[in-house]
């Protein structure tokens, strides 16, 4: 009996089913076996003396005056076994399912109730994931969207689901265990695809089903485009993924078609193609427009650069030849000094004209280059005080400039940026009432900006005004004062400090005056470079140390270029003029007669100018000679390209007499400075 009895015990404690006893009169726990403990989570100990209802709540419901086995069966409607699902309370609350199977016992006189618990969680789980998945299933495959036709293994349609039918206009009893999916796809196609598959797999493949089914039935991922035919003959464009069926054994059972219509995303692809042919043909056009705009650029360009040089040409005569009357000695008379002033005027403002309108070219042609650079602000407006104080004076105007605490950088171009407030301060200045003000100022705008406004006092611009005031040669009806001006100078300032990464803008009041503003980025100031002074050295005779003849040749065509130039170096007693004609014949000279500085026209007949100055520099008897380009050539390409080939220096016509002579005496000072160092296997001309 105690073997008998530790045997029951040890099933009892080792089943997974969990195990308890309840006491009929009141359907308390009498016992519990581990399984339960584990079930509901409750150590056994606590579950003796507690109510059944304690774990199962709805066993409240059930009486237990009647067998509990039959009333358990009885209450599941439709329950084929012996048990009901009932619902547990494990001790955290959670609520789960559970299957009990009860019976009833007598012991010791006393009526009891045996329960089998079993866990169903797991098993509801997987329950639910089936019926979800068949559900799904059920779904993907009855769905309208996309087609499904599954075959035997020879081909045969044993399933055309209803979007096949939907798709394809057939019914599924026209096709199942009567045709194959070849039957119903465009034949040329599969021979075609039968073709490709045999060359690509290197094995022959004959049209019809194998030709749609031979790379899944090697166990390849399969996707391809086809037409199928509707059993209207009409025909509808599909992407089939093909997918083979097998069974345990792996072996091939049948094959799965799903398609999807085509139709849209082929549509979507010709009018791709058509965009892109539009778009082909547009850029086509672009190209066109912009090689023709190029070509008008660079025929722009090239007249621009014509006319610079057609209309410096003689200005250079008028300007230079007054420039020297003004200069001469005696002086000339009163009458002559005012007729002499009045064409140095109208001849400068002539120059400004010219120079005004071929900067707006190029700045409008996107070909102006910049150097920027740290400018200092307290330099700049120094420089531009200095030259437009004179002015200001002349008319009457007080000037008020900003006293600068600490230095303050701009990243800029410094001449441009010159440019821009030497423009707003003559307007200040020419547009001012009698005796008014300009007030130049300088503030911090927006972190990492600088504003550089000037405010003058005069009569202002009314809002139709200031809508007009940026448009090109558009002077606001000043063209009838006696003020000059082209209606540019605003106009080139706005562009050129947005090129400069600013903004430039005007507030006006009518009456009250005008002021007008310009934001630049702030930078940090430049690093200083330690430089050398170079020792001056003059060249001596041997004789009492006197300052020897210097010879300068000078390469001009133009007759009254050349004579101004004449006139020019005559005023230097210490210097000899040569000249030629043409580059040939002043390259000759220049070997001959070994000149201290050379004065080379660009436009001469034959060879240029750049042309004479490379000859000239990989020339060793002429390489040392500095030779300063004088040309009516006055673009900004022109003057970068002059002093890229080598020039010393590069000076505009018409010729400003003071730029030309400290130009001269620079080219001067550089000869005399070669010729007293002699190189390392050669002794100086000059000793």
């Amino acid at each position: 009996m105690r073997d008998s009895s530790a045997q029951i015990q040890a099933i009892l404690n080792t089943v997974v089913d969990g195990i308890i006893t309840i006491q009929a009169l009141d359907g308390r726990i009498e016992t519990a076996n581990p399984a339960v403990e584990q079930m509901f989570g409750y150590p056994a100990a606590d579950l003796v003396g507690q109510k059944i209802s304690l774990l199962i709540p709805q066993m409240d419901q059930i009486p237990f005056e009647a067998p509990l086995g039959h009333e358990l069966a009885d209450q599941e409607a439709g329950n084929d076994g012996p048990g009901r699902e009932l619902e547990g309370r494990r001790k955290g609350g959670e609520a789960f399912p559970l299957e009990m199977i009860a019976s009833d016992m007598w012991l010791g006189g006393k009526r009891y109730f045996t329960g089998l618990l079993r866990d169903l969680s797991s098993r509801k789980r997987v329950e639910e994931a089936l019926v979800k998945a068949g559900a799904l299933q059920t779904a993907i495959f009855h769905s309208a969207n996309f087609s499904s036709i599954a075959t035997d293994a020879h081909g045969v349609i044993q399933i055309f689901n209803v979007g096949a039918e939907r798709m394809l206009g057939y019914a599924a009893e026209d096709v199942v265990n009567k045709i194959t999916p070849a039957d119903i796809s465009d034949p040329e196609e599969v021979i075609e695809r039968a073709a490709a598959l045999s060359l690509e797999l290197s094995t022959p493949i004959a049209p019809g089903f194998e030709a749609l089914a031979f790379k899944a039935s090697r166990g390849i991922g399969d996707i391809y485009e086809l037409t199928y035919i509707r059993k209207d003959g009409t025909r509808i464009p599909a992407v089939v993924s093909v997918t083979a069926l097998r069974d345990r054994q792996e072996t091939i059972i049948g094959y799965l078609l799903i398609g999807t219509d085509n139709t849209d995303r082929k549509l979507i692809e010709l009018e791709r193609e058509r965009l892109d042919q539009v778009l082909q043909d547009r850029n086509a056009e672009l190209i066109s427009a912009r090689i023709v705009a190029d070509k008008a650029n660079l025929a722009k360009s090239e007249f621009l650069s014509s006319m610079s040089h057609e209309l410096r040409s003689p200005l250079n005569a008028i300007l230079g030849f007054a420039q020297l009357m003004d200069s001469a000695t005696p002086p000339a008379t009163p009458d002559q000094k005012a007729s002499i002033d009045r064409i140095l005027h109208a001849g400068w403002y002539l120059l400004e004209l010219i120079n005004e309108i071929l900067d707006l070219a190029v700045i409008e042609s996107g070909k102006l280059s910049l150097s920027q650079e740290p400018v200092s602000l307290a330099e700049v407006m120094f420089d531009c005080q200095s030259m437009i104080e004179p002015q200001g004076e002349k008319r009457g105007i007080k000037l008020t400039f900003p006293v600068f605490g600490a230095p303050l950088f701009v990243r800029a171009d410094r001449v441009r940026l010159k440019q821009v407030l030497i423009n707003l301060l003559s307007n200040a200045i020419k547009y001012n009432r009698p005796g008014g003000t300009v007030n130049v100022a300088c503030d911090s705008a927006t972190p990492g900006r600088v504003r550089i406004s000037v405010q003058d006092s005069g009569q202002g611009m009314t809002p139709v005004q200031l809508r007009q005031l940026f448009q090109p040669f558009n002077r606001l009806g000043q063209e009838h004062s006696n003020e000059e001006g082209t209606g540019i100078g605003l106009v080139m300032s706005k562009l050129l400090v947005e090129l400069m990464g600013g903004t430039l803008g005007v507030n006006s009041s009518v009456g009250v005056g005008s002021l007008f503003w310009y934001d630049l980025n702030t930078s940090e100031s430049p690093s200083l470079v330690d430089t050398k002074v170079e020792d001056r050295v003059e060249r001596k005779t041997s004789e009492g140390g006197a300052t020897s003849l210097r010879t300068v040749l000078c390469v001009e065509d133009n007759p009254a270029n050349l004579a101004l130039i004449q006139q020019l170096i005559g005023r230097r007693p210490e210097l000899r003029l040569l000249s030629a004609e043409n580059a040939t014949q002043g390259m000759a000279l220049a070997k001959e007669k070994q000149p201290d500085v050379i004065l080379m026209d660009i436009n001469l007949p034959g060879l240029n100018g750049i042309d004479a100055l490379i000859i000239l520099k990989n020339t060793s008897s002429t390489a040392h000679i500095p030779v300063i380009a004088i040309s009516a050539n006055a673009m900004v390409g022109d003057i970068k390209r002059g002093l890229d080939s080598g020039f010393s220096r590069y000076l505009t016509k018409p010729i400003n007499v003071i730029e030309f002579m400290d130009a001269l005496d620079e080219a001067l000072e550089k000869a005399g400075t070669a010729a007293s160092i002699p190189g390392p296997n050669e002794t100086s001309r000059y000793t």
